[in-house]
């Protein structure tokens, strides 16, 4: 019996090698390959959901109003009127999660944000998105993020250490929270599904146990496909909280 390692799944491997100067790696992958058919299906769903768009709406483009309303109160509620003009980065960016997520549910497919990399390379091109954002609208005045108005001199040092390492912090909180949940859940669904062949193929009484692990499969299912989606949007909320925060200084 071969058994195979619940972490096999997150292996990136290599389909076409590209080198520059035999020293640059620009190989197309299989997450090259899966961000690719993200963008495809994100473009085809949306191209579904306005296609002889109709007074009466379809079920397509009643899905695709309440995605769209959802980022709109979402930006509103957390950006107010000088959020919209970022309206479209925040809503391109959760549908791409969104998308990148739950294509990841299906079997033999590959989960782009399930690896660190990737998250915290998201994170991070965001947060130096949001802090020339901030440059730009605030200029110099901008630092006094990090220094909050009435504090006393002897602590201001300490204050502004605490406050430079929270808004830091910012840029791990966004990376590991989506890629820990991602990678825990599809390692936890492996392990079950793993146990419950094993134990169908041992033969015998034990055999008929394995609906056992089945049915907490399938539950375990459903709940990484509401956690999939639901990670997508606590990414987006709260870079349009982290935004908010560049936008509104002290």
């Amino acid at each position: 019996m071969i058994v195979y390692s619940p972490l096999e799944q997150f292996e990136i491997m290599t389909m076409h090698p590209v080198f520059f100067f035999d020293c640059i790696n620009v190989s197309f992958t299989n997450v090259s390959l899966f961000m690719f058919l993200v963008i495809c299906i994100s473009l085809f769903w949306l191209g579904l959901s306005i296609y002889k768009s109709m007074i009466l709406p379809t079920y397509w483009q009643i899905i695709w109003e309440e995605f769209y309303k959802t980022m709109v109160n979402t930006v509103h509620e957390n950006l107010n009127v000088k959020g919209e003009k970022y309206f479209t980065f925040i809503f391109t960016l959760h549908l791409f999660l969104t998308f990148s997520n739950t294509l990841g549910m299906v079997p033999y497919s590959f989960t782009i944000t399930s690896h660190i990399i990737f998250t915290f390379g998201t994170s991070l091109s965001i947060f130096m998105g949001m802090n020339m954002i901030g440059m730009k609208t605030h200029g110099l005045n901008f630092f006094s993020t990090f220094l909050p108005k009435g504090v006393p001199l002897v602590i201001m040092p300490l204050l502004v250490t605490m406050e430079f390492l929270s808004y830091i912090v910012k840029v791990f909180t966004l990376a590991i929270r989506l890629f820990a949940n991602m990678t825990s859940g599809h390692t936890l669904t492996k392990m079950i599904a793993g146990f419950a062949w094993t134990m169908l193929t041992i033969g015998g009484t034990l055999s008929f146990t394995h609906t056992i692990p089945l049915v907490l499969l399938v539950a375990t299912v459903g709940t990484e496909l509401a956690i999939a989606v639901l990670q997508a949007y606590v990414f987006t909320l709260l870079v349009c909280i982290y935004l908010n925060d560049v936008l509104e200084t002290h």
